[in-house]
Order: structure tokens, then C-alpha cells, then sequence
């Protein structure tokens, strides 16, 4: 069974990390995603924001799942560079993240990505190159 295919089975269950962070799947195709996250007071850091590297694993994941839209069965991907910038902090409530496959080369995709908050304020912006075997 493919990795979509268990997404839209299974939802969070299909992933381990979703179930462990909290993540639902909003929405996926056509090279793009969303997911969604509940910020949780264990996910803050020393100064009472939501830690900077939960940012990029939530938009991480949507690139991911973007891309795997574009893929055919059987092909994987790992990710092999990452840049993110942080717009603005959060500390309750709910974040977004969204991905979208900009190119996908034999290769290498890249991708880019962004985390809202739950009123579309751009928390952060990533972009990503992705090894595809």
C-alpha cells in the first residue's frame, strides 16, 4: 500500500510522527498539501514560545506529502536541504502548515512551504530540495 493511500485510510494513524505530534491532515494533492497542529505548552521552549524547530518539521512534513503527490508508485524521497526562516513566534492555538512542489527533476524536487496561524498570519516560510530514488 502505497503512502498516500494509507494517508487517506488512515489519516494521522499512517505516520508515526503525526500521531506523536498531534498532526492532522487537512488537505493533499496536485503537488500540495496541509496539515495542521494544536500548539501544546510541552512544545514551548525556555522563553514561552513554541520551539523553532517544530516549525520546520510541521512544514517538512507538508512538503513531503505535496510531493508524494506528484510521485509514481514506488519512488521515495529524503529530504536533503533545508532553509527556514522564523516571521513570528506562537504560543496557543492552532498552526498551519502548507507545502507545495515547485519542480521534480528525476532526481531532485524542490519544494517550498509556509506555517500560518489560525488567523493566516505567516509564522515562517521554508524552502527544500528533496533526493528522489
Amino acid at each position: 500500500m502505497s503512502y498516500l493511500h494509507e494517508i487517506r485510510k488512515y489519516g494521522r494513524d499512517a505516520n508515526p510522527f503525526f500521531v506523536l505530534m498531534g498532526i492532522d491532515v487537512v488537505s493533499f494533492g496536485n503537488g500540495q498539501a496541509e496539515l495542521s497542529m494544536e500548539v501544546r505548552p510541552d512544545m514551548m521552549n525556555g522563553a514561552g514560545w513554541m520551539q523553532g524547530g517544530l516549525y520546520l518539521c510541521l512544514c517538512d512534513e507538508a512538503m513531503a506529502l505535496a510531493l508524494f503527490t506528484a510521485m509514481d508508485d514506488g519512488q521515495r524521497i529524503a529530504t536533503i536541504s533545508e532553509s527556514t526562516s522564523f516571521l513570528q513566534g506562537i504560543q496557543k492555538g492552532k498552526i498551519k502548515a502548507f507545502g507545495r512542489m515547485i519542480r521534480k527533476g528525476r532526481r531532485v524536487a524542490f519544494t517550498e512551504g509556509w506555517t500560518a496561524d489560525c488567523e493566516d498570519k505567516v509564522l515562517s516560510r521554508t524552502s527544500a530540495s528533496f533526493a528522489v530514488f
